[in-house]
C-alpha cells in the first residue's frame, strides 16, 4: 500500500523506521506546511517497507511518502 501526501510542504521529521511493524494510525512522518505540523499516518496496520522521502525534502500534494506491506 502506498502512503501519499495530502498537502504540499516539507518533511520536518521522520518518525517510523523502515522494517517497523505499524498499527493503523501510527505516525510515519511529520510534514510542515504554513508553520503547522501535520502527521502522516499509516492508513492500516502493516510493515513499513520503504520511506521515499528524507528530512528537509520539499514535497507536493499526492507525492509518495512511504510503502506499507
Amino acid at each position: 500500500m502506498q502512503v501519499k501526501s495530502e498537502i504540499a510542504g516539507s518533511v520536518w521529521k521522520i518518525i517510523a523506521e523502515t522494517g517497523a511493524d505499524l498499527a493503523a494510525d501510527d505516525v510515519i512522518v511529520i510534514l510542515e506546511s504554513m508553520k503547522m505540523e501535520i502527521p502522516v499516518v499509516a492508513p492500516k496496520a502493516g510493515k513499513l517497507t520503504d520511506i521515499h522521502v528524507a528530512e528537509g525534502d520539499m514535497i507536493g500534494e499526492g507525492q509518495l511518502i512511504a510503502t506499507l506491506d
